[in-house]
């Protein structure tokens, strides 16, 4: 699996081995999933606020940062592979959701990407049904990975 990941520094200063968990995100989604993740490529983007404030107004009309977006590529594979889309964050208001929620910012940001690459697989939570699904699917992606329940803290 081709992941690429692109981090701005000057906003994600303060999150060591973001790249790697990221990453280690992003294959537990697919393996939850069911897919192979040496067959999918997709790219993660860390950024300040600004930059996310900007995609959402672009994509979605809403003029404020949000914490992730996804962004799914057109279906069907490229010569065997397939490459899913694009994931961006937004290094303020993730770790102000990590704060507020008294989350380690390292697994709010995995459950993010986790939650992320789902969405690039199609899944959502509009509808009730839909949401157990994807937070079941969640909640084994970041069990893989050593992060509790992110829907029942204590």
């Amino acid at each position: 699996m081709a992941i690429s990941v692109t981090i701005d520094r000057k906003a994600w200063k303060e999150t060591p081995a973001l790249d790697r968990n990221a990453r280690a995100a992003a294959r537990a989604a697919l393996a939850v999933a069911g897919l192979d993740p040496r067959r999918c490529d997709l790219s993660i983007a860390f950024a300040d606020d600004a930059a996310v404030a900007c995609l959402n107004r672009r994509w979605r009309s809403t003029d404020k940062p949000t914490n992730v977006l996804s962004f799914p590529a057109a279906a069907g594979p490229l010569g065997g592979r397939r490459f899913l889309g694009d994931i961006v964050l937004a290094a303020g208001v993730v770790a102000a959701e990590s704060l507020a929620q008294g989350k380690k910012l390292s697994g709010h940001v995995s459950h993010l990407v986790v939650h992320a690459v789902l969405h690039l697989l199609g899944h959502d939570h509009e509808k009730p049904a839909e949401a157990r699904k994807m937070e079941q699917m969640e909640i084994r992606a970041l069990a893989m990975l050593g992060i509790a329940d992110p829907y029942h803290v204590n």
